[in-house]
């Protein structure tokens, strides 16, 4: 079963989440952890037609080595070669697959928060960018392993994992990719009933959250499948469930309470609550990993900033599942939440024309972090401020809209 499940999952995200065109060259990116299914992806791509199919592997374990061993200075040098690679790939219009799932949430226990939440700016912006601007389809897929599974349910039951993965996922409709794109559609309905809407500001209220957002003129809600500037479709993450916008960075004030833990450079942060004020987060609590996100934080000036929110009812698949999955791209996914860090430029009229500084000065935030949060569950409520009153859109997380 497991075999025609990951058959599946990876016909899923060649077709549907990077939608492979004859002739393109795809980079994957995946721990060793993943080779499973990685090494499947790679065949799917190359019967979708790709020219050519290059996996970037990564190891945690190698990565724990980096963080012990080299200076703050060097975790966030900017290497030219990769630089240029970038350069070389975005010139090239690449398919970008990104494998994610915690092979080992404890891994990284003890080393300063500082070097765990270390990037390197310049080419994380670079990828950014070129995912943000369309001109790389992309799309990130969690994959099941072992590590991932331990901290799911307690076991390295990868097979169990596989189960509630299929449920989110949609593997086990008839035909995943049909199912995919009649959801895909029901998401842009209701992004067009939000843009009819003209919203300047949402209202998160549920319990120990009030918080209230400000959004741009001219914002565009975005949900679903995305088409690329050669009106190629893709499906940036595999589930979604959510319809989003990029807020004003200027405009937050209130706190967050955290239904749902996030995974922050591969460790579990829980029972985070945020206070925003004028648009920054001003102070910070948590159960555990509370340094880490002060780390994350200070990474750069945007880094408090919201540069995302998004809707996601009790209809989502992964919340269905009734599972914490522990990972980002999943839990976000069960509820709605917001994201502190990089904007999307496309989520403003005309932004992907724009330079980073003219974004910003717009409204939207540059970052080279983007970190999704859950404050969504059964007992949230959002309302929308427009022209002609207020207007709910999820009452007790469920959908109000005729959409």
């Amino acid at each position: 079963m497991k075999d025609e499940l990951l058959e599946r999952f990876a016909d899923l995200v060649v077709r549907v989440g990077v939608n492979v065109q004859p002739g393109q060259g795809v980079v994957i990116n995946a721990d060793l952890a993943q080779a499973e299914v990685a090494r499947v992806v790679v065949e799917r791509a190359y019967a979708a037609g790709a020219s050519w199919v290059d996996v970037q592997w990564s190891d945690a374990i190698t990565r724990r080595s980096d963080l012990l061993h080299s200076d703050l200075t060097t975790l966030t040098a900017d290497r030219p070669w990769a630089l240029e690679r970038t350069r070389a790939w975005t010139d090239e219009g690449i398919a970008w697959i990104t494998l994610v799932g915690t092979t080992d949430p404890n891994l990284y226990a003890g080393i300063d928060p500082a070097r765990v939440a270390a990037v390197r700016a310049r080419e994380r912006i670079a990828s950014q960018q070129a995912v943000m601007s369309g001109r790389w389809r992309w799309t990130v897929v969690a994959a099941p392993n072992a590590g991932w599974a331990t901290q799911v349910f307690g076991e390295p039951d990868v097979d169990r994992l596989w189960d509630v993965v299929a449920r989110a996922m949609r593997l086990d409709e008839a035909d995943p990719v049909r199912a995919w794109r009649e959801r895909s559609s029901a998401l842009a309905a209701r992004c067009a009933a939000l843009d009819a809407l003209q919203i300047s500001e949402l209202r998160y209220v549920g319990e120990g959250t009030d918080l209230t957002v400000g959004l741009l003129d001219g914002c565009r809600w975005t949900g679903g499948s995305v088409v690329d500037p050669a009106g190629v479709t893709y499906l940036p993450n595999i589930p979604t469930e959510e319809v989003f916008t990029s807020p004003d960075r200027t405009r937050a004030d209130g706190v967050v309470r955290l239904t749902r833990p996030v995974v922050i450079a591969g460790q579990l942060v829980e029972g985070l609550v945020l206070t925003f004020a004028g648009g920054r987060i001003t102070d910070v609590e948590a159960t555990s990993g509370v340094e880490l996100v002060r780390a994350q934080l200070d990474t750069d000036p945007g880094a408090r900033s919201l540069g995302e929110v998004a809707l996601v009812d009790q209809e989502s698949r992964v919340a269905q599942a009734n599972v914490v999955f522990h990972n980002t791209l999943f839990d976000e996914n069960a509820g709605s939440h917001i994201a502190w860090g990089q904007s999307f430029p496309f989520a403003l009229d005309g932004g992907t024309e724009l330079t980073a500084d003219e974004r910003y000065a717009r409204g939207l935030n540059n970052s080279s972090v983007h970190t999704d949060v859950v404050l969504g569950g059964e007992g949230l409520t959002v309302t929308a401020t427009t022209p002609t009153g207020s207007v709910d859109l999820l009452k007790a997380d469920t959908w109000q809209l005729d959409c």
